[in-house]
């Protein structure tokens, strides 16, 4: 019966099983209570609104991460919140009326188009379209300054909130401590990796390990831009991150050859894990039994990280980073096709809602267009689960917040409410009905306080409608067609694919491997990105005649070629044969899948046709097998004797 459920519909019960986070239950708990507490002592509840409203919203940005990230992850969106509250309530001086729908218009264009260029940019565009909203419709008093400047306080607060609650942490690890465990993560991983090596769950404790590296990746790129701590630590860190890295690629051409390997060989990087995080000595490593061009480089590449993470010795150097311009890959999604679908799509079922809520009723008709700002976004979930959960959320909210106020009386207990729901919030992130019913509290907690004490049912109605606006808009032809949004991924996954093949092609053995690790994350990266959008997609309910996603062979595809150019670059290095023309073809036939797939002209649709095209390609190019054929050449000796590596110890 389970087999047989519609992805769409079960969708609407997938959640997220994650430990609690008991220090952001802390920070939730004290973020928005305190601020509408001391709007009330001093009489200007209506600038504690839009404080509470920063904290909250950051508190859903509140994820873990390193202290760098949190203020990435948190500061940023509230920097766009705050200039989307001083845009919206200047622009409110001038009165309400039809003219606001074009403003929300513009302002759901931009928001649609920025949030195409990544995670925190998605929230970013999404805070700003709603607080541009909120200033506009919510009539509260105070300057327009004053609002804004209030949001980023109250934003602040919680951010201030977290640096302080991790003090703790940074005394006890270091200034680099969260990435230290950042790079420790890595090489936890890439244990469980090799762990798996010939069972089922090979490829998705592979994945694992891309996701741990780019969670590293993007730590360490934060320390080096904010140019934090001392720069002779920084320096530590990033070789050491550097040496996991490497031992990481070595390990892909073990994973290749598909041979379960001793227990005791994933236990050297569990011992390394242990000594970064204790900052002392692994001990005695073991090595790999038999000498083969993967087993040797692991070997090496096993010393060289074990160097690198006790300091007796140079490390490898610093990580490359993928010679690509971040500015000019930003503007290419955000004026790109990604981007002009992700604004459409924002823009219509924003400004329908804007327009029907002006139309019903002028004075308070802010509800409709931020509720569907929050469901109309195609990288946060399916269409139609997310507005199933937020109706159901919001009658759950509207529910619970009648029930709270039935026993208390006064003015005060929306502090005590907002807390309570504050404290859920990071926990009631893992579904969307769930913090749906956390935020519609919060919301009616703060509205309460702001002198709008009778809005409960008229949150409910403008919801129904917001939801069902979404669902009609949002379901259009060229508006919901989920392949256009996957493909524009996986055009950028293959051609990082024909970039990191092309690198390994035409540069000489021995030279720095900076680039090379550089340009395979990003090829990593690009396939986790799409393969995330394309489960999205398939969860779509679709209407009419569009076919159903199945990215899966083009995503298959792709990732075996990176997986076997992994392996053929660790082969390289210790003296096999140079590529063949086959190879320069398979280059070239990944260049023309990507363009292919970037002006939607694949014939059979969802890469189908490009995948075939690549995979025998991938079977001609010889890169399948070599591996295995260097494996079982220099696994024996001349006479067929076995050939063993001795242990090395540290």
């Amino acid at each position: 019966m389970l087999l047989d459920t519609p992805p769409w519909f079960a969708h609407l019960f997938q959640r997220q099983r994650l430990p609690i986070p008991w220090a952001a239950v802390v920070r939730g708990a004290i973020a928005c209570g305190p601020l509408l507490a001391a709007g009330l002592t001093a009489g200007r509840a209506y600038l504690a609104v839009p404080a509470a409203l920063g904290a909250m919203l950051a508190g859903v940005n509140d994820r873990p991460g390193t202290r760098r990230r949190g203020v990435v992850h948190i500061g940023l969106p509230a920097l766009a919140g705050a200039f989307g509250m001083l845009l919206g309530a200047g622009l409110a001086q001038r009165g309400s009326g039809w003219w606001a729908v074009a403003v929300v218009c513009a302002v759901s264009l931009v928001s649609g188009a920025v949030s195409a260029a990544g995670p925190v940019s998605s929230a970013a565009g999404m805070q700003m379209l709603v607080t541009a909203v909120v200033g506009l419709g919510m009539p509260l008093p105070g300057t327009p300054w004053a609002k804004a400047l209030c949001f980023l306080g109250g934003a602040g607060w919680l951010l201030f909130l977290r640096l302080l609650l991790s003090s703790r942490g940074r005394s006890a690890a270091g200034p680099l401590g969260g990435e230290r465990e950042a790079v420790a993560g890595v090489l936890d991983a890439l244990a469980d990796a090799l762990a798996e090596v010939g069972r089922p769950g090979a490829e998705a404790a592979r994945r694992q390990l891309t996701a741990a590296l780019d969670r590293a990746d993007e730590a360490l790129l934060l320390r080096r831009r904010l140019r934090l701590g001392r720069r002779r630590n920084e320096a530590e860190v990033l070789e050491r991150f550097a040496a996991a890295t490497a031992l990481c690629e070595a390990a892909v051409a073990l994973l290749w050859e598909r041979r379960p390997l001793p227990v005791r060989i994933c236990e050297g990087p569990r011992q390394l894990a242990r000594a970064l995080r204790a900052g002392g000595r692994p001990g005695v490593l073991p090595a790999p039994a038999s000498v083969t061009p993967a087993c040797s480089a692991f070997h090496q590449a096993l010393v060289d990280t074990a160097v690198a993470v006790t300091g007796t010795g140079p490390g490898p150097g610093r990580p490359g980073r993928a010679p690509l311009r971040p500015e000019r890959g930003y503007r290419r999604r955000v004026f790109g096709p990604a981007g002009r679908d992700y604004a459409l799509r924002v823009a219509l079922c924003v400004t329908a809602s804007a327009a029907v809520a002006v139309a019903l009723r002028a004075d308070h008709w802010y509800w409709l267009p931020a509720t569907a700002a929050f469901l109309v976004k195609p990288d946060l979930g399916p269409l139609f689960s997310r507005t199933v959960n937020r109706f159901t959320g919001t009658v759950a909210g509207v529910a619970a917040f009648g029930a709270a106020s039935v026993p208390f009386a006064g003015v005060w207990w929306p502090v005590v409410t907002a807390g309570l729901a504050g404290a859920l919030l990071p926990v009631a992130t893992r579904h969307f009905a769930f913090q749906t019913t956390v935020v519609t509290v919060m919301v009616l907690s703060f509205v309460h306080v702001g002198g709008d004490t009778e809005v409960a049912g008229l949150r409910l109605l403008d919801t129904s409608i917001a939801c069902a606006i979404v669902l009609l808009v949002g379901h259009l032809p060229r508006v919901g067609d989920p392949r256009r949004r996957v493909r524009h991924r996986a055009a950028t996954a293959v051609r990082r694919t024909e970039r990191y093949l092309h690198h390994v092609l035409t540069t000489a053995p021995g030279q720095p491997a900076g680039q090379r690790l550089a340009l395979r994350r990003a090829a990593y990266t690009a396939l986790a990105e799409t393969r995330s959008a394309a489960g999205t997609a398939s969860a779509e309910l679709l209407l009419g005649k569009v076919p159903g996603c199945d990215w899966q062979p083009l995503l298959t595809t792709t990732e075996r070629i990176v997986d076997a150019t992994t392996a053929y670059a660790v082969h390289l290095a210790h003296g096999s044969r140079p590529p063949a023309a086959a190879v320069h073809r398979l280059a070239r036939a990944l260049s023309a899948a990507g363009d292919a797939l970037d002006h939607g002209r694949d014939p059979e649709g969802d890469g189908v046709g490009a995948a075939h095209t690549l995979r025998e390609h991938l079977r001609h190019s010889g890169l399948e097998t070599l591996a295995q054929d260097d494996a079982a050449t220099t696994a024996t000796g001349p006479g067929g004797e076995r050939r063993r590596t001795p242990v090395r110890a540290l």
